[in-house]
């Protein structure tokens, strides 16, 4: 018998802000909101800035438990902790280059111990790559084979790529939840790479009583981490 997800992939009252990179964040964040995300760990950096700050006002309204951390390495086995805690992956953001290398011991970790864990990182667009820039490096398939990888292009403003945008998050989430394996989505992004991110409390309200709605696996709370 083949069963349809009540949820919807995105909302189409989210709010615009006319940033291509700020409206592709608020859609892929809010939609893992829908999927039941309850923590996000975040690296700040320059690239993936768009991700944190939704991350930030989320954390605001109370829609996550933002974790910062400065040291990839850390942040990629808090990650990991929260997801074996929970059973459920607890995103981390990352910028590009290095940054996203130093998530690979706990990727390994993960992918050995079938734990789900979700990388979002951030990276420049096609037109930026392999020229030699600073901070950069290949990123897509850089876990190898074994972890899934989405190479999302820089976004355009348009309804049909803010609903990818919003597929693409769920689907990873759910591929990383129900698998219990690494999944690395791979997030372009290009100038200006973020503006002041809105109110998101309606939102994250809609987004919870779709996730509360929805028949999703029973999993405990995330334990506090200091």
């Amino acid at each position: 018998m083949t069963t349809t997800d009540p949820r919807p992939s995105r909302s189409a009252t989210l709010p615009r802000t006319g940033n291509p990179s700020t409206d592709r964040a608020i859609e892929m964040l809010v939609a893992l909101v829908r999927e039941g995300v309850t923590d996000v760990v975040l690296c700040p950096g320059s690239r993936s800035q768009a991700l944190a700050l939704v991350a930030a006002e989320l954390e605001r309204v109370e829609g996550v438990r933002l974790h910062v951390r400065i040291d990839e390495r850390a942040a990629g086995f808090l990650a990991l902790g929260l997801g074996v805690e929970s059973g459920r992956p607890a995103p981390v953001i990352t910028t590009s280059g290095t940054a996203v290398a130093n998530l690979h011991p706990a990727v390994l970790e993960g992918w050995h111990s079938g734990v789900p864990m979700l990388l979002l990182t951030g990276d420049r667009p096609a037109e930026l790559r392999g020229i030699a820039s600073n901070q950069t490096t290949r990123q897509p398939g850089m876990f190898g084979d074994r972890v899934a990888c989405i190479d999302v292009p820089a976004p355009e403003e348009t309804d049909d790529d803010l609903a990818r945008d919003a597929s693409i998050a769920r689907d990873a989430y759910r591929r990383a939840r129900d698998g219990r394996t690494p999944v690395h989505v791979n997030v372009a992004f290009r100038d200006p790479l973020s503006v002041a991110v809105p109110d998101l409390t309606d939102a994250v309200a809609e987004a919870r009583a779709d996730a509360a709605g929805a028949d999703a696996p029973e999993t405990a709370p995330a334990a506090d981490v200091l």
